[in-house]
């Protein structure tokens, strides 16, 4: 099993950046894909950005796209993302999660997930 600690998040004005982390640990070898979703109130979870494992390749949803990055530190086993110039709109909470055999958007596709952590961006 793979186990995923996330920090990162809080309040913060619209225009302003915040960096998410989310720490995996256990059976790491059998990560292929870290991914971002975030889900807001009354509405479903949805794809923000994900990134292969071991080869860097990134993808990002367009309402993000621009904005925000998504990174990875294979020596600490940790994935980042970098929001800025963030919107009201961005307000969720956002988990991260792992797949392990397929790379697409597609929650189901991801078997592990972190914790969640609110993000609130006022107008």
């Amino acid at each position: 099993q793979v186990q995923l600690v996330q920090s990162g998040g809080g309040l913060v004005q619209a225009g302003d950046s915040l960096r998410l982390s989310c720490a995996a640990s256990g059976r790491t070898d059998v990560i292929y894909v870290m991914g971002w979703f975030r889900q807001a109130p009354g509405k479903e979870r949805e794809f923000v950005a994900r990134i292969r494992w071991i080869y860097g390749f990134t993808y990002y949803a367009d309402s993000v796209k621009g904005r925000f990055t998504i990174s990875r530190d294979r020596a600490k086993n940790t994935v980042y993302l970098q929001m800025n110039s963030l919107k009201p709109e961005d307000t969720a909470v956002y988990y991260c999660a792992t797949a392990t055999d397929n790379d697409n958007a597609y929650p189901s596709s991801f078997g592990y997930w972190g914790q969640g952590t609110q993000v609130t961006v006022s107008s």
